[in-house]
């Protein structure tokens, strides 16, 4: 797994500050479309946390991580939000807004 996770913290790392990317397409810039709970798996692992910015990366319906590895959901959210990223009321990014078009 180890060149699958190099793919996916080398996209998740051209994610521009104020856009998120799902797991979903994640794994589909990495060549395996059908692998999206894998990228959340590598994700969890990040070897550099502030370089690899795995803030970015949310589920489609632009919900965050429930287990986000570097201090919860709550963490996620704030620092999307410092990146300007904003929320619907019910606590999901804005994807028609902050979705990035890779």
């Amino acid at each position: 797994m180890g060149a699958f996770n190099d793919a996916v913290y080398e996209v998740v790392q051209q994610i521009p500050e104020g856009r998120v990317a799902t797991y979903g397409q994640v794994a589909r810039m990495v060549g395996r479309p059908r692998n999206a709970r894998f990228v959340g798996y590598a994700l969890h692992v990040n070897p550099e946390p502030g370089i690899i910015p795995c803030h970015r990366v949310v589920f489609k319906d632009g919900s965050l991580a429930p287990g986000f590895a570097f201090g919860g959901e709550d963490a996620q959210r704030r620092l999307l939000e410092a990146e300007r990223v904003e929320f619907l009321a019910d606590g999901r990014v804005d994807m028609q807004r902050f979705a990035w078009e890779a």
